[in-house]
């Protein structure tokens, strides 16, 4: 998983990392699960079952030393919390990786996934194929093709984080 290389670039040290995840992300924490163990990696997964989620007391189940960075899967709730996961980590002074920048533009740290703004426009392409009289079933299913990395620098300083510059310079956006 890419995230979590990202995270070992950032921080060459770490160990382990504490993971959210809920019914909705259940696969992508196994992915995430085999992922860590190549990078030697160990993880705390905390499952939130009950809405709303209560992020500190999530958070509060990992063991310290599991709280060297929290990596949050993709989940409609989880997007829907964006502002108070990221308030959370903040508060904790823990570096938080996401899939997209709405996260990182709320105060998460760094984000890296697919372009939302390029699929929308590779959805809207679907729909105008099926307009014009293509048969759904004929339209091949495309993988997205842009991804991006987007850091926000603000929250590293106020966690205090000083960013190799190999990693910045990777970066697809800064936010200062």
């Amino acid at each position: 998983m890419k995230r979590l290389q990202l995270m070992k670039d950032v921080l060459p040290s770490i160990e382990a990392a504490t993971v959210f995840w809920d019914v909705n992300s259940v696969e992508q924490w196994q992915a995430t699960e085999r992922a860590a163990t190549t990078l030697g990696l160990r993880l705390a997964g905390i499952e939130l079952k009950e809405k709303p989620y209560d992020y500190e007391a999530a958070l509060a189940k990992a063991a310290p030393d599991y709280r060297g960075a929290l990596v949050v899967m993709t989940s409609t709730g989880f997007f829907f919390d964006r502002e108070r996961i990221a308030d959370v980590a903040l508060r904790h002074r823990i570096p938080s990786i996401f899939a997209f920048r709405q996260w990182v533009e709320v105060g998460g740290f760094l984000s890296y996934g697919p372009s939302i703004a390029t699929m929308y426009r590779l959805a809207a392409d679907y729909v105008d194929r099926i307009a014009r009289g293509a048969q759904p079933a004929d339209v091949p299913v495309e993988q997205p093709t842009k991804f991006e990395l987007v850091m926000n620098l603000k929250t590293a300083k106020a966690i205090g984080l000083n960013v190799p510059g190999t990693v910045l310079a990777r970066a697809d956006e800064v936010i200062e």
